[in-house]
């Protein structure tokens, strides 16, 4: 579990070609192995011994996400269904484990206090890997990606950059990277502060601003460019530019004091990025820009 190379160089590397071109490591030819059908993956009978009993007992591994985040994870015309490329990547690591994944829905913001209190297992919903967040979590670094800013269609504000936001009002999702970088840039706006308003959810932001009651909404690239070229929703957004702001690692994240699940999945999760099964998954979605080669733990900090 130990064999990879230290997350902080993978970000690094990572970092570098998102801002160049908004691709990520593994998009190069030859740098990611070949994708291959999540069906062909086997159970490591191994990785299954090492769940903790509790898990292995009950029969289900949970993960919480906040299914409003397309097509990381969001609902499916049902209603009930969640899909995306990250409840897709659950089933996978799933199939290694052997054991039945189950994806449950909740606010961004209440994620941590519910696995921290035993009610889930891991998060896996498009979480940045940031210092702060491991003083709580630990992480397993599965994806990569930046922010982009998304505005009405027609771009109503002549929004280009981060700068172009001041004196605007500007909506975020309330516990996101996003809302950090927000903070951030309204120290730069002196007498032209942003209104910023926090939403609990992505569709409740996304309401202020198809709605016109905001002029902005920074979210992170995937689900930015799906909202922007999809045909349900691509009349009403667009992208006010193909910059990624502040590129980072997505991590599943996990309660401190659950170390050997950590290191299970971490595990599992290496077995399916050199199947290419977790390619596979991406490439189904349309994101494989922000695939990784390798897979590590708590990659903003120490690394491992």
């Amino acid at each position: 579990m130990k064999s990879f190379v230290p997350g902080r160089a993978v970000l690094a590397a990572c970092a570098l070609a998102m801002l160049l071109a908004t691709s990520a490591c593994g998009s190069t030819p030859g740098s990611a192995p070949s994708a291959a059908p999540p069906q062909s993956l086997k159970v490591n009978q191994q990785l299954y011994r090492d769940l903790p009993f509790a898990i292995r007992h009950r029969g289900t591994l949970r993960v919480i996400t906040d299914a409003s985040y397309a097509p990381a994870s969001s609902f499916a015309p049902d209603g009930r269904t969640i899909i995306g490329f990250e409840p897709d990547l659950g089933v996978a690591l799933g199939k290694i484990l052997g054991i039945k994944v189950v994806f449950l829905n909740t606010d961004f913001a209440e994620l941590s206090a519910m696995v921290e209190a035993g009610r889930a297992d891991m998060i896996m919903s498009a979480v940045t890997d940031t210092g702060d967040r491991e003083k709580r979590l630990d992480f397993v670094s599965y994806f990569l990606a930046g922010t982009s800013l998304v505005v009405q269609r027609g771009n109503p504000e002549g929004i280009s950059d981060l700068a172009s936001l001041c004196g605007l009002k500007v909506t975020v999702e309330t516990g996101t990277v996003q809302a950090d970088l927000m903070a951030r840039q309204q120290s730069q706006c002196g007498d032209r502060p942003m209104h910023i308003i926090a939403e609990p959810t992505n569709d409740d932001a996304l309401l202020q601003l198809r709605t016109g009651r905001a002029a902005a909404l920074p979210m992170d690239f995937p689900p930015a460019d799906n909202l922007t070229t999809q045909p349900r929703t691509r009349a009403n957004y667009q992208l006010a530019s193909t910059t990624q702001y502040e590129p980072g690692l997505y991590g599943i994240g996990f309660p401190k004091h659950q170390m050997a699940l950590r290191d299970t999945v971490h595990t599992a999760l290496a077995q399916l990025i050199t199947s290419g099964a977790y390619l596979s998954v991406l490439k189904k979605w349309n994101v494989a820009s922000g695939a990784v080669t390798r897979t590590s733990i708590n990659a903003a900090g120490t690394g491992s």
